[in-house]
């Protein structure tokens, strides 16, 4: 990265981006007073106060399609990214409904309603592998990984890896429910999100449920060609470059995969970062080539300007 984009983001007027490039990016300590004064600077900043009120109104309304970037569930998510914890204000309430909402076999519930086409049509508490996965990295995050009831939903992700990866599963009330894909096909999607949890916990860096979902993702990528997996495909909208995180594109894919180091040298890994890479502008900085209409407000939803 070269001196002029180191700066340009130490000056950003975004207090969440200078708080995350000083300290995933720089390796600064978060006790070092230029990163606790970016955090403060973030936790107050009328755009965070207001993804804080839209988390504190989960669940809203009840999810029909899982790339609803407008929904709570991605608002809670992106604080999680931007690094909330528990103890932040206005959190706490946060945590405390999402957890109040668990299923006996271990994973936290979402409100739902599956259309006749492969559900009943009704609303309904319940989980499936595109939506749980996301609960359970926000409540990480924040910083709940000695909570058992967090501990147990760990332990049920862990459990529905498949030799290929996580499949499109749901809760067993559910029934026969399942995607529109094969049934031995692993999820595309659903892996990202259960590759973004696992690794906030140590015992899961490095394990055979993260390998198997890892692998599933690059062996995907390696053969982009042949068909989609569950409607997923690896073309040009794929590859635009595209934030927050709500459904698979090529930045949330590679961001969920940089987080196991050995991934790092496989070449369908590095294929994937020159990807991206390869959309930097010549002053080394990047346009968002596609947006959420939900978030139209914010600099990484501008295709006309180059966001820090």
């Amino acid at each position: 990265m070269n001196k002029d984009v180191i700066q340009w983001l130490l000056d950003s007027e975004e207090p969440w981006t200078r708080y995350r490039f000083m300290v995933d990016v720089l390796d600064n300590h978060e006790a070092d007073s230029v990163v606790q004064a970016a955090r403060a600077e973030m936790l107050a900043h009328p755009q965070v106060q207001a993804l804080i009120a839209t988390a504190q109104s989960w669940p809203v309304y009840t999810l029909k399609r899982h790339n609803d970037a407008k929904h709570a569930l991605y608002a809670i998510s992106t604080l999680a990214d931007f690094g909330l914890r528990a103890d932040d204000p206005g959190v706490m309430p946060v945590i405390e409904e999402i957890m109040a909402h668990q299923a006996s076999e271990g994973a936290f519930l979402t409100p739902l309603n599956i259309g006749k086409a492969y559900g009943s049509g009704e609303d309904q508490w319940s989980w499936m592998a595109c939506d749980a996965p996301t609960l359970l990295y926000a409540l990480l995050s924040f910083g709940l990984g000695n909570d058992p009831r967090v501990q147990a939903a760990v332990e049920h992700l862990t459990r529905l890896v498949d030799d290929n990866g996580w499949r499109c599963v749901a809760a067993p009330k559910l029934g026969k429910f399942r995607g529109p894909g094969r049934k031995a096909d692993p999820c595309p999607i659903a892996n990202v999100y259960a590759l973004k949890a696992l690794p906030l916990t140590s015992q899961n860096l490095n394990s055979p449920a993260a390998r198997k979902g890892v692998e599933m993702l690059l062996w995907h990528w390696e053969h982009q060609t042949e068909r989609k997996i569950y409607l997923f495909g690896l073309g040009g909208d794929f590859r635009k470059l595209k934030y927050p995180f709500v459904w698979y594109d090529i930045l949330h894919v590679t961001d969920v995969l940089s987080r196991f180091p050995f991934v790092h040298d496989d070449p369908r890994f590095l294929e994937m970062v020159s990807t991206i890479t390869d959309q930097a502008n010549e002053a080394g900085r990047y346009t968002a080539n596609s947006m959420y209409m939900a978030w139209k407000s914010w600099s990484f939803a501008n295709k006309k300007e180059p966001s820090p």
